[in-house]
């Protein structure tokens, strides 16, 4: 299930499938305003897929803290 929270420009992966990730967030950066947050929670293999599309993508972003990736 994807969330996002409030239109506060987050995306919650939680539930999401693996496969499912590079699509979801190539989709939710190029079609939101910045700055976005992704929460990738636990699993250091989602936080891997978002960090590697967010790179493919060319866009900047930092881990602001465990779980959470903010794109500026």
């Amino acid at each position: 299930m994807v969330k996002k929270l409030d239109n506060s420009n987050i995306l919650d992966l939680h539930g999401v499938k693996h496969e499912d990730v590079e699509r979801l967030v190539e989709n939710f950066v190029l079609l939101n305003n910045k700055p976005l947050e992704i929460i990738t929670g636990n699993s250091d293999r989602m936080e891997r897929i978002v960090v590697n599309k967010l790179c493919e993508l060319n866009v900047g972003w930092d881990n602001w803290s465990p779980g959470r990736i903010k794109i500026l």
